[in-house]
Order: structure tokens, then sequence, then C-alpha cells
């Protein structure tokens, strides 16, 4: 079998893990965003409770009245359903940390998967791209390079990713460009970056792997390109990494 057809067999085999638990949202459970995720949800729960105008006052119901269950959080959204906003992310806000630890996660690990909810969510992407089948672009060349480039920046690492120390995200904010619709085969608009870091140590000693792009939606960075936006061949990438 040829090496061509190897690759082209790893990344449907990738692309089939990591759309596993559904390509909108997340298709890993209990990863660093999802927990992140559903602590702000319960914070704003909590939030609401506290302002609510009846907060802080002692019940009155008779011993045979039950009173009112406690606000539950509410259900996860799909932030790629909603309206885009033109909010620049940061990058020291909680989810974007968690979605950054999910990542390197996934390098060591060798799971993709754990990744999956740090990358642009496949309902942002029909919004954004005026393309004749976005869906399909974004499992088959998207979705598929992200998990290449992931186990490749796995490979690469090697004996070292049981001394790896994860250290952080940085992204260059003041490079920040906000891309017009008509840019990029776009309908829609975005934040976009290059050159941002995932920072790491291995025995004292400071590494980093380069993120070639990440993207906004809705005040959040996500990656779409772990590895470069062109290829040749559908095989994984390690982007400008020093150590």
């Amino acid at each position: 079998m040829s090496r061509k057809t190897n690759l082209c067999l790893a990344a449907a085999a990738t692309t089939a893990a990591l759309l596993a638990g559904g390509c909108g949202g997340s298709a890993a459970t209990g990863t660093a965003r999802d927990a992140a995720a559903g602590a702000a949800r319960k914070a704003q729960v909590k939030t609401a409770a506290s302002a609510s105008p009846t907060a802080g006052v002692r019940a009155t119901t008779s011993p045979r009245t039950s009173a009112a269950p406690a606000a539950m959080p509410a259900a996860a959204t799909d932030p790629g359903t909603l309206p885009q906003t033109h909010a620049l992310p940061g990058d020291q806000d909680a989810l974007f940390q968690a979605g950054a630890q999910d990542l390197w996660q996934a390098i060591v690990q060798d799971n993709p998967a754990l990744a999956r909810p740090f990358f642009f969510p496949l309902s942002a992407y029909e919004q954004v791209k005026a393309i004749s089948d976005p869906a399909e672009d974004y499992q088959n060349r998207l979705i598929a390079w992200y998990g290449l480039d992931i186990q490749a920046a796995h490979d690469y690492l090697a004996s070292s990713a049981d001394n790896a120390q994860f250290v952080g995200m940085s992204v260059p904010e003041g490079d920040a460009q906000w891309i017009e619709p008509g840019a990029e085969y776009n309908k829609g608009s975005y934040y976009r970056v290059y050159g941002t870091r995932l920072n790491y140590e291995v025995d004292g000693h400071e590494a980093s792997i380069g993120v070639f792009s990440l993207i906004s939606w809705r005040g959040e960075w996500y990656v779409v390109h772990l590895g470069p936006s062109t290829r040749s061949a559908p095989q994984g990438f390690v982007y400008n990494a020093w150590s």
C-alpha cells in the first residue's frame, strides 16, 4: 500500500473519531473546556438567583408545601448556532485556557478527540463560508488535518511527552485582524490571528509548537488550522516548532 493511500486512510480514520460525538459541538466529554463552560453556566445561574427580588427572603410556605426546586444550569448551547459578534477575544479567560489544556493533552495522549471542543464549530463555519458544501470541507479537510497535526505533534514530542509540562498558550492579540465578508471565501466575518504559540517545558527547558491560525466566534478564540492551511497531501505537520 502506498504512503499516499496510508495518509488518506489515516485522515478518514481521524475524521471518524473526531466526529463520533457530533459535528456542531464537543465530540469529547469530560474535557477541561467542558468543565470550564459548565462552571461558567453555574456562575450565571448563581448570579441570576442572587439578583432575584426574592433572594434572601425567608420562605413562608407551610410544612406540607414543597419549595420550588433550585435553578439548574442551562444546557450547553452550540455557540455556532448564535450570531457572530465583534468582540475581540483574549487569551486569559478560563474557557480559552481550558481549551489550550485540552489541546495539549490531546497531543501528549495522541488523542485528537480531546481537542475537538477547541476547534471552530461546524455550525459557525456554515454561517461564515460561502462555499457549496461547507460541512464536507469542514469534515474531510479541516477536522482531518487537525487530527493528523495533533498526531504529528505527539510524534514530535516522542519520549519527552512523559516529562513535558504544559506552560500555556499565548496569542499575539495585537496582530488580530477583522476579516470582512468577501475575503477567504467568506459570507461572514471573524477575527483571525497568526503567531499563537503552545508553550511547554521539558526538564526545565522551554519549548514551543506553533499554531498556524485561530479565528473568533462570539468573543472566543478557536483553532482552525493547527498546521499550515495549505498542503499538497493529507499528512500531519508540526508548525514552526522550536526547542
